[in-house]
């Protein structure tokens, strides 16, 4: 009977997450309560509680559920060592792109947090944690570049922190443009192109 219960409350959780993450998507965060949740889902606000402090922990929870691009790039960032870093991080901004255009949860999370999620309360804690990652991201892309140029790879006077700004502005405004129309370009084809476009130019020719 006990394990009965814990698939019934994993269950009634994961409806939960289901129905925020679809009106999130729809309406955005501020305009969404937990009651409009709670109807989707076909639960009382007391289930809701049962499972969320609020609103916020039900967004961080829906972060944790889905697999993020920029979370499954950085993994494989973390753990490549093919000995060319300019390659890695080729393959980084690939994967970011890949598991973007095709996972859809990925895709529908990806979007709450980048194009529904307004300045808000519960959404400070979320917009924090993306800052965190970004930063994240940019040590991470400084320090490929940084061992690029002690082995000759790229132009000594390059500057790491102003390339890994100029390759964050270019992922992140091909998928928030993306976004906002998956039908106006290939995401994968057009990032592969203008990622190989702009790598080419820190070559130390």
């Amino acid at each position: 009977m006990a394990r009965k219960t814990k698939a019934e409350a994993a269950a009634t959780r994961d409806s939960i997450l289901d129905a925020a993450e679809k009106l999130f998507a729809e309406q955005g965060v501020s305009r969404t309560t937990l009651q409009h949740i709670a109807s989707a889902a076909g639960v009382t606000r007391g289930a809701i509680y049962w499972h969320f402090l609020d609103k916020g922990a039900l967004l961080q929870a829906m972060m944790e559920r889905a697999k993020m691009p920029l979370e499954e790039a950085l993994l494989l960032l973390d753990t490549s060592e093919s000995g060319d870093p300019m390659q890695d991080l080729r393959d980084y901004v690939m994967t970011v792109l890949r598991v973007t255009a095709s996972d859809e949860k990925a895709r529908r999370v990806f979007e709450i947090v980048t194009l529904k999620m307004e300045f808000v309360a519960d959404a400070v804690i979320m917009r924090e944690g993306r800052r965190e990652k970004q930063l994240t991201w940019m040590q991470r892309v400084e320090t490929r570049l940084a061992q690029a140029k002690a082995l000759g790879l790229v132009k000594q006077e390059l500057d790491p922190a102003t390339v890994a700004n100029g390759m964050w502005v270019i992922l992140d405004g091909l998928i928030r443009n993306w976004l906002f129309d998956t039908e106006s370009y290939d995401l994968v084809a057009l990032g592969e192109a203008m990622m190989d476009t702009y790598l080419a130019g820190l070559q130390n020719c």
